[in-house]
């Protein structure tokens, strides 16, 4: 607890109710923004209703304690399912495109954790409530060129191929023979429709490359294989 605030403010007032409204959407809407700007399904808006949720929940926790002092009433109930509830809205934007890519668990775990700083607000845990938001957004704006980083020096990557020859397969067998490419797993579908004019087979794999290698070059060359019509990196 802050020593220099007034105890008033971890009371349950008129104005302590107002002022944790507030800083619980201001605190999800500083979220939510950073989500807007990278054009995500859950932005500012939805950040400030979850937090402001939460928040809800703890003061009402904090008054049902309050109110009836003499019944044996576990205060943390409530706070426990909106972290556990909080999963249905996570999970729907948290999506898996049709080259396997996950998309959503940033978006999805910046609304989980909205929410617990909603709870923290709501029971008047301030401190903790604004240092967590900034190391949220210090997590999701400062560390995504350190992620870019190591994403690009890993020497383990996923790959799908829409294979439309029969010898697109084998030359793409031939040239992870040729060049010593351990090949980790593969995996292979039935005909697939990549677009209204493209038809193929899928095949997925997980290969490891020489730390020399690069993966720029490397998708390149399989693009050039006979055969081969599409490469992503999962």
């Amino acid at each position: 607890m802050l020593d220099y605030l007034p105890t008033e403010i971890y009371e349950l007032s008129g104005l302590t109710i107002a002022f944790r409204v507030v800083l619980a959407m201001f605190v999800g809407g500083l979220i939510g923004t950073e989500r807007d700007i990278k054009n995500r399904a859950a932005g500012i808006r939805t950040h400030m209703l979850v937090c402001l949720g939460a928040a809800v929940v703890m003061m009402t926790n904090q008054y049902v304690a309050e109110t009836y002092t003499e019944s044996n009433i576990d205060i943390t109930r409530m706070g426990a399912q909106v972290v556990s509830g909080i999963g249905f809205l996570g999970a729907g934007t948290i999506l898996v495109t049709s080259h396997n890519r996950i998309r959503g668990l940033t978006t999805a775990a910046g609304l989980w954790a909205a929410a617990t700083l909603g709870l923290a607000i709501g029971i008047g845990f301030y401190e903790l409530a604004l240092i967590g938001s900034f190391a949220i957004l210090f997590i999701v704006i400062f560390l995504r060129p350190f992620k870019q980083f190591v994403q690009e020096r890993t020497e383990i990557s996923q790959f799908t191929l829409l294979i439309y020859t029969e010898d697109g397969l084998d030359n793409f067998l031939k040239f992870t023979s040729d060049e010593e490419i351990k090949l980790i797993n593969m995996s292979i579908e039935n005909e697939h429709d990549l677009d209204d004019a493209t038809k193929g087979t899928i095949i997925k794999v997980t290969i490891e490359l020489a730390p020399e290698a690069h993966k720029e070059d490397f998708i390149k060359y399989l693009k050039s294989l006979e055969g081969v019509n599409h490469v992503v990196e999962i």
